[in-house]
């Protein structure tokens, strides 16, 4: 048997990988929104905003079943294991991803195509849903002690390279092929990568050890479910700013200033990227400093910032005289703001709930936060921006919802009962 310091390395790595993927396959539907829009949601005569916003709400769809499958697959997972249900999750979403490149469009099957694409959308959400629990649970109860909210941070620094990874995918197709070429067939290839990817996380989740808390406590009585239940309520909140504001800054960004402010794809790609390079910049420095400081002081710190600094971002970015090395600027920061609230996220979720309903309750609050704030942050601002015109909708999406996450994270709840024995638990 493997030592400690090799078993936790291991753990790192598997529980990071299937992030990876998940994160890489939502990002790449992001930054393609514009062509899937026009393949799948656009018949002859259908607007471009339409089929923009048709994307989105299969996009938001998808997000709306990760609490079904956080609640199915996190209860297996805690019944049966940690292991056995990532190894399921992650074939599900390497199978569901891998066919949407493969998918017909809608010149070619005509309604029957958004259908087959919503359907694999679905088979996604649930899958991404059992991800989350079951992968922050492995990499935290590995974790040395003292150390949790670093190993907790490469769940959301993984979710940054799986971001980068799909932006750069997108990036690089963008510059070698044609417009057309990408709009006929190239949008394909990202997608079908998922297959060999997906296929390497299998291989590393096979050789994947059970968790030892998971071991010493699966004979312990369950919480009650009230409790469970209030715990959900209050991690959602803390982290709703981080799904809200991380998505419009490092997912819904692209299609937001190509359709508001007219910038071409490869600009707008440009400017995801580095956004998602400061996020990524920050997510390991923040858990490392949770570790030191506590989960909810870096995590407050990141909602106050968005609150402050979300609206002159986006006036800036409108502003035709500002330079584009000063909006670079302004996005990486952006980004790296954001990881202040990803970083010691992780561990803040696991340490709200005991060994015994952790998969379940962490991935509970994360799949409830994201289905409503992250999945629905394209279809709300895109649709807002439309019927309104007014341009700063995204900042104020951001900031309000950071605002009430501020408020979550400076309220100290007590313990779901069976916490009390988690002695890095007074860092929430």
């Amino acid at each position: 048997m493997a030592d400690a310091p090799s078993r936790s390395r291991r753990a790192l790595i598997a529980g990071s990988v299937g992030n990876f993927i998940e994160w890489y396959e939502f990002g790449v539907y992001g930054y393609f929104a514009t062509i899937i829009a026009a393949r799948f949601f656009t018949p002859e005569g259908g607007s471009e905003a339409e089929g923009l916003v048709r994307t989105y709400a299969s996009f938001a769809l998808a997000f709306f079943f990760r609490p079904v499958g956080a609640a199915l697959f996190g209860r297996l997972g805690d019944r049966y294991g940690r292991r056995p249900v990532l190894i399921l999750v992650i074939a599900l979403m390497t199978v569901a991803t891998t066919l949407i490149g493969a998918l017909p469009t809608y010149a070619t099957a005509g309604a029957l195509a958004p259908w087959l694409l919503t359907f694999l959308r679905v088979v996604q959400g649930l899958s991404a849903g059992g991800e989350f629990g079951g992968a922050v649970s492995v990499m935290t109860e590995f974790a040395p002690e003292g150390r949790r909210g670093l190993y907790g941070a490469w769940q959301s620094f993984t979710v940054a390279l799986g971001l980068l990874g799909g932006a750069g995918a997108a990036a690089l197709l963008a510059t070698v092929l044609s417009e057309r070429q990408l709009g006929d067939w190239g949008w394909r290839l990202p997608f079908l990568l998922t297959l060999p990817l997906g296929l390497g996380a299998l291989w590393l989740r096979l050789r994947l050890d059970e968790t030892p808390a998971f071991r010493a406590e699966r004979a312990v009585t369950r919480p009650p479910g009230r409790e469970v239940a209030r715990a959900v309520a209050l991690g959602a909140g803390r982290i709703m700013g981080w799904a809200a504001a991380g998505y419009t800054f490092l997912v819904v960004l692209p299609s937001y200033l190509q359709s508001t402010l007219d910038a071409s794809f490869q600009q707008a790609l440009i400017a995801t990227v580095l956004a998602n390079l400061g996020f990524a910049a920050a997510i390991l420095p923040a858990g490392v400093l949770s570790d030191r400081i506590g989960r909810r002081a870096v995590m407050l710190t990141g909602a106050l910032l968005v609150v402050v600094l979300a609206v002159p971002l986006l006036d800036l970015l409108q502003d035709p005289g500002v330079s584009h090395t000063v909006k670079g600027a302004a996005v990486f920061g952006a980004g790296a703001v954001v990881g202040l609230m990803a970083g010691p996220g992780p561990a803040m979720l696991a340490e709200l709930f005991p060994t015994t309903v952790r998969y379940t309750g962490l991935g509970l609050a994360y799949a409830l936060s994201n289905a409503v704030f992250s999945g629905c942050a394209g279809l709300v601002i895109t649709e807002t921006v439309e019927r309104t015109g007014n341009v700063d909708v995204p900042a104020y999406y951001a900031a309000v919802t950071c605002a009430v996450s501020a408020l979550a994270l400076a309220a100290r709840p007590g313990r779901v009962p069976a916490a009390k024995t988690e002695t890095e638990a007074e860092a929430r």
